[in-house]
């Protein structure tokens, strides 16, 4: 990878006969050149900084015409990577953007690498590390929350914070290094500052900190399975969550096949729930590989609902399937409500059971669910093991799963914060290092140890939250984090 380069690259997403408009993007010292070889704007258009012109792409030979563009030019620095940049803003589909960025190649443009256009910016100082990540947080955005927090950090949000907590130490470390290099001609050094510095930028790292599991949470989202017997009504469930026809639902059990995925988002929070086989005993062969996959499904899941009938009461299929998932958190879902009854004693017997009452939704009387007391010492109806009544087919019930959901998730706490910004794992890796530095500052002081030792620790906090912003990264790291990108950014 070379700076002197000029890169080309398509910078919109393509598809066959889909969007109106492709974007390919040129940065480098011979962008102009490149682009007024294979451009004809016609008239008196001139090409000037930030002036959109219109025309048309042509062989450059033939003068045969490519595609009818626009041409956005915006001349160093005063562009996203501080290079000449000329973006040709043409019609959609796969062809025309397709020959652009070919002629654009054929006049010595090179194919941009992942992310290369934000590396330059990097480099060239136009962003830093944190601005950088957030770009493609940004683009990735499964929520409304997802992508406020990523402007928040391509603002300078996060990266504000972290320069004031890295010049802190840097405050400290010169006046410990001062006393150690002209000791006989500085006052001494002041302890209680010190500690009290080292504190401050103690504690507020571990404010950033908190913010981890909830970046993780707005980027990756939250992966939900549905499971449960044949027709107890899941397919129903994803339906009335979706608002849509996304599963089949018949009274025929075994109708679902295979996993059906759908793309939710619940407080903020991306979910993907899986809406998965029925799980028996079956002899069909294509049901028992569905049914396979269901299992599959729930064990690859953050969170598991298991869906029992209410109208039927729990029987002993389902504590066979409560085995199956009782290793994953469970939220237990009483589906059917409206049609649930008080059931005659089942072959368990009576004293074997338990009644849990509830209010029947749409009648207003009170019903009687009978669940096994052993589940208890299993600890599905016991402390922590929350329990949802819906009836699906009636569109009532999903408020209260969605809340159960984020209070599994812990939304309550996360929201209460009001956090800004929220930290990636390699961030959460680099200060959770500056707040193991800094004990260890804290630990020397303690013991008295000369100022020296105090110094190691306190620069190798410096490093780890230059490695954040980018102030101290080696190529390497550069790579993994750009390597993510997509091409045209």
């Amino acid at each position: 990878m070379s700076l002197s380069d000029t890169i080309a690259a398509i910078a919109t997403a393509i598809s066959p006969q889909q969007g109106s408009v492709g974007i390919v993007r040129l940065s480098g010292d011979r962008a102009i050149a490149i682009a007024q070889q294979i451009f004809d704007a016609g008239g008196k258009q001139v090409w000037e900084s930030h002036r959109i012109l219109y025309g048309y792409v042509k062989q450059p030979l033939t003068k045969a015409i490519v595609d009818e563009s626009l041409l956005l030019l915006m001349k160093s620095p005063r562009s996203f990577t501080r290079e000449d940049v000329v973006e040709f803003h043409c019609h959609g589909g796969i062809m025309a953007v397709q020959q652009v960025l070919n002629l654009c190649l054929e006049q010595g443009a090179r194919l941009a690498e992942a992310g290369e256009f934000s590396l330059r910016a990097f480099l060239n100082g136009r962003i830093d590390l944190t601005q950088a990540e957030s770009i493609n947080d940004l683009v990735g955005a499964k929520s409304a929350q997802a992508a406020q927090a990523a402007i928040a950090s391509l603002r300078g949000k996060l990266a504000q914070s972290l320069k004031y907590l890295r010049s802190k130490c840097l405050n400290v470390l010169t006046e410990i290094e001062a006393r150690i290099d002209f000791e006989d001609d500085l006052p001494p050094l002041d302890v209680k500052w010190v500690k009290a510095e080292i504190l401050a930028v103690s504690q507020e790292s571990q404010q950033i900190l908190v913010t981890a599991d909830r970046g993780e949470l707005l980027r990756t989202g939250l992966k939900v399975a549905i499971v449960g017997r044949p027709n107890v009504g899941k397919s129903s469930l994803l339906n009335a969550w979706s608002r849509s026809d996304r599963a089949i639902v018949t009274d025929l059990p075994g109708t679902t096949r295979d996993v059906v995925d759908s793309q939710l988002v619940v407080g903020g929070i991306p979910i993907q729930v899986l809406d998965t086989a029925g799980i028996r005993e079956t002899e069909d062969v294509v049901e028992k590989i569905g049914v396979e996959r269901s299992r599959q499904a729930a064990q690859s899941a953050d969170l598991v609902l298991m869906v029992i009938d209410a109208s039927v009461g729990w029987i002993e299929k389902d504590t066979e399937i409560y085995a199956t998932v009782c290793d994953r958190p469970v939220i237990l879902v009483m589906n059917k409500i409206d049609l649930a009854l008080t059931p005659s004693p089942s072959p368990m017997g009576r004293g074997e059971q338990e009644s849990l009452t509830h209010s029947s939704m749409g009648r207003g009387e009170q019903e009687q669910i009978l669940i096994p007391p052993l589940l208890r010492e299993r600890g599905l109806v016991g402390e922590g093991i929350p329990i949802v009544k819906t009836a699906a087919s009636q569109q009532q019930g999903i408020e209260d799963l969605e809340a159960a959901i984020l209070r599994y998730i812990h939304q309550d706490t996360i929201a209460a914060a009001n956090l800004e910004v929220a930290i990636n794992q390699r961030q959460k890796a680099c200060l959770l290092r500056v707040v193991q530095s800094l004990a260890n500052v804290q630990i020397a002081i303690a013991d008295q140890l000369p100022l020296d030792f105090w110094t190691i620790d306190l620069r190798d906090a410096i490093s780890a939250i230059g490695e954040i912003t980018g102030e101290e990264v080696t190529e390497s790291v550069l790579d993994q984090i750009f390597s993510r990108f997509c091409i045209g950014k």
